[in-house]
């Protein structure tokens, strides 16, 4: 199975029996800091797959104010779930920044729109950092979220160095700007005459 089905299955791991609108809730005031911010229709699909495979039930309840239907772990899941916990891979953290491929792209922009977009991410970490930090404080009030306490500690930390980073880039921005200004342009198009083409091809 994929891992989003096994987060979705460790949602049902803290002794409470869940609603896929529980489950997309518990999903964005925690996994969304730092693996997962599922959709309804993701969170129901990994649901069906994992009530095939015997790792859940449901049955009819209330939650809140509404009737919904209520998924909860069965024997198996934890089993299996305990199992891919311990002994899966770690995979590699996929790093998908908007941010740097934008400033990559820093010869076809400038300086100021750089630093503008440098900031607005700066404005996002720093929402991101202090939504982890309540939480991360908020899981203190709950000896079973103690793991849970720990993640979205780290996460909060995780943003933080974001920023750092961040606001390093901006003092770097001007500087890239002017040494690209001294390199060669080709005329029409303003694209850049690299000093040795290639020269990428034959680097590790």
């Amino acid at each position: 199975m994929p891992a989003t089905a096994w987060a979705v299955l460790g949602t049902l791991s803290f002794g409470e029996g869940l609603s896929g609108y529980d489950i997309k809730t518990w999903a964005d005031w925690s996994l969304n800091y730092f693996y997962w911010s599922p959709s309804f229709s993701q969170v129901y699909s990994e649901l069906k797959r994992l009530e095939k495979h015997g790792f859940v039930e449901s049955a009819a309840g209330e939650t809140g104010t509404r009737n919904r239907r209520v998924y909860t772990i069965t024997p198996g899941g934890i089993a299996a779930l305990r199992r891919w916990a311990r002994e899966s891979a770690v995979d590699r953290p996929v790093l998908k920044h908007s941010t740097m491929l934008h400033l990559w792209l820093g010869h076809l922009s400038d300086p100021a729109r750089l630093k503008e977009m440098v900031r607005e991410h700066i404005a996002q970490m720093t929402e991101l950092r202090d939504g982890a930090a309540a939480r991360a404080e908020s899981a203190r009030r709950e000896p079973s979220w103690a793991y849970t306490q720990i993640v979205m500690a780290w996460s909060r930390r995780h943003y933080q160095s974001e920023i750092d980073l961040a606001e390093e880039l901006l003092e770097q921005i001007d500087a890239a700007g002017a040494r690209f200004d001294s390199v060669a342009k080709q005329e029409g198009t303003g694209l850049p005459i690299p000093l040795q083409p290639g020269y990428w091809k034959n680097r590790a």
